[in-house]
């Protein structure tokens, strides 16, 4: 079928799902498009701080994509192009979107408060442990995939010939492994991404201290870009994997300590233009393909090997691909920096709904893209290797190459540079982001479980070296393919305890709840059963002793949370809430 049918119809249904469903969404939560938010009246100048709408859906955006809607939808799409289509469309609109507004929605009435701290009025303090226990483990994990995704994408090579270059090419720096002579792609971005970050609190300083115009950040946003580039290319970059492990654990141990306007928020504008003119490659090579007649050749349905390779379509395409249809870890970043961030109840709802949105249209075109444009067994050598390591963001990079190739006339070595760069420098902001809410989580926690927690806890230091050195821990004790099924699991997991807390907050302002139980339910029993899944085909029978006991913690605190849940919304009155209109 034309690659065009794909993109046009999910456009459609995404268009129409927020000029409509949003609006339900908005209405039923009792959204008031005027009132002031905590960033307006606390306004601390370090955590609340009031942010340009297009600045702030920058950072969020940048930060909620990351590697998730190319690398969930990379490997999905080995169950075939129409599962993964379907539940890319449908669980965007209906499950990832509505829990990504109204996550930010309740955070924001909760005067900033993360989702455990919702959970904490909602739940009770049990819930509100229970919930900081949870969330802490699932950004322990997305730390340690997205950190085995950075080293292998920032060493990426790939044969010259398969790149469409001659052997005296100067496009890229080159090594020879094997009597072959192979591409150094990933070295470019390692560049870029330092670069990026080098400038980011020039940008911050403008922008948030002389109040540059909208335009102009965007200008010298653009030049960052260009001139990060242009060094990758002259001076790329490379290290052994671990050694990468290392360095970026120690730039997110003191970035995550930095006020959010200094490198987050700067780095994320910048990063952002590079994800901006990334989907705007992709839409364009799309459509022009689609015109003269490029179909996707990927099979549409590839049960049985997807299986193989993966476990059962129900529940592991819904759980591999899970940003770009919902995501837990959306959640923390609604409470934890953009309701801080949010001038205007207004904002929400393009921020959250539409965010998730365009996220879903980029999981969308990277199925797309892969589908069409790379063979189905070159996919599989690259991404599913019978031996080795995979690497997935290559077999991404490598589509958008070749179709870039085949629409323009553009070098797929070049195109597939242009793909590395769309996802590395959102793999250091998840990481960099993850590791900041972190730390937070750990200082509730402590608080939470001792009355007088010592000093040393409630520093800095403490928490973001904990959460630092259990990234490391688990990313140099287990390849991202032992990773990412768990990881997916708790993601959607923590999603679906989300909603159900998000469920109870509405119940108790008598606001209607079918909205946010309906998808809560469907994803509490297709992350349970994965877990359970994996516990006993995989972690016990490997003797992974790690995974096996986190997977038990994970399926001992979801029984928990949604044991309580169940007791709040059959036994707890509705109770009027001050901040809620009638």
């Amino acid at each position: 079928m034309n690659v065009l049918f794909y993109f046009l119809a999910a456009l459609a249904c995404f268009l129409l799902a927020y000029r409509f469903y949003s609006r339900l969404v908005a209405r039923a939560v009792g959204e008031q498009p005027e009132r002031p938010t905590p960033a307006a009246e606390i306004n601390d100048g370090k955590d609340y701080v009031p942010t340009r709408p297009s600045v702030l859906f920058a950072h969020h955006y940048s930060t909620i994509a990351g590697a998730g809607p190319i690398v969930g939808p990379t490997l999905g799409i080995l169950y075939g192009v129409g599962p993964a289509w379907f539940w890319i469309v449908v669980g965007a609109v209906f499950f990832g979107a509505v829990h990504d507004f109204t996550a930010l929605f309740a955070s924001i009435r909760e005067k900033g408060s993360s989702m455990a701290e919702v959970a904490r009025k909602s739940l009770g303090k049990s819930g509100f442990t229970m919930f900081i226990v949870f969330t802490i483990v699932l950004l322990v994990l997305v730390t340690s995939a997205f950190l085995s995704f950075t080293a292998i994408s920032l060493t990426s090579l790939h044969p010259l010939s398969e790149l469409g270059l001659d052997s005296d090419q100067t496009l890229l720096r080159t090594t020879v492994i094997d009597g072959r002579t192979m591409g150094i792609v990933g070295g470019i971005a390692s560049t870029s991404v330092i670069v990026i970050t080098f400038l980011a609190p020039l940008l911050g300083y403008l922008v948030f201290r002389k109040q540059i115009r909208t335009w102009l950040a965007f200008a010298v946003a653009f030049g960052i870009c260009l001139l990060s580039v242009y060094t990758g290319f002259n001076h790329p970059l490379t290290l052994a994997p671990q050694w990468w492990m290392v360095v970026i654990a120690v730039y997110t141990f003191f970035a995550c300590e930095a006020p959010v306007w200094f490198i987050l928020q700067p780095r994320d504008f910048v990063n952002v233009q590079i994800l901006y003119l990334g989907m705007a490659a992709m839409i364009a090579g799309v459509v022009v393909a689609g015109l003269q007649g490029l179909t996707v050749s990927a099979p549409v349905t590839n049960i049985a090997t997807g299986t193989a390779k993966m476990g059962p379509v129900w529940p592991f395409l819904f759980i591999t691909i899970a940003c770009g249809a919902i995501s837990g870890f959306h959640a923390l970043v609604a409470g934890g920096t953009t309701s801080k961030q949010l001038a205007r109840e207004s904002q929400a709802r393009p921020v959250g709904y539409g965010g998730m949105l365009l996220e879903g249209l980029l999981a969308v075109l990277v199925i797309v893209v892969i589908g069409s444009s790379l063979k189905f067994d070159q996919y599989m050598a690259i991404a599913w290797p019978e031996v080795g390591k995979g690497n997935p963001i290559l077999a991404f990079a490598l589509s958008l190459g070749h179709l870039l190739n085949a629409s323009f006339g553009l070098s797929i070595a070049l195109g597939t540079v242009i793909g590395i760069l769309i996802v590395e420098g959102f793999l250091i902001t998840t990481l960099d982001s993850a590791v900041r809410l972190n730390r937070y989580l750990f200082e509730e926690l402590w608080k939470t479980l001792l009355d007088r927690p010592p000093a040393f806890m409630m520093r800095f230091w403490f928490n973001s070296g904990l959460s630092v050195v259990l990234m490391l821990a688990i990313a140099f004790t287990n390849g991202y393919q032992h990773i990412w099924p768990l990881f997916g699991s708790t993601n959607q997991l923590l999603a679906a305890l989300t909603l159900i807390a998000v469920t109870v907050w509405l119940h108790r302002s008598r606001r209607p709840t079918w909205f946010t139980i309906v998808p809560a339910v469907v994803m509490v029993v297709t992350t349970m059963f994965s877990l359970g899944y994996k516990l006993f085909s995989e972690y016990i029978p490997n003797r992974n002793v790690l995974l096996a006991v986190i997977d038990i913690l994970l399926l001992a605190l979801a029984v928990g949370v949604a044991r309580l849940s169940i007791r709040r919304l059959t036994q707890a009155k509705p109770v009027p809430d001050s901040s809620q209109p009638a």
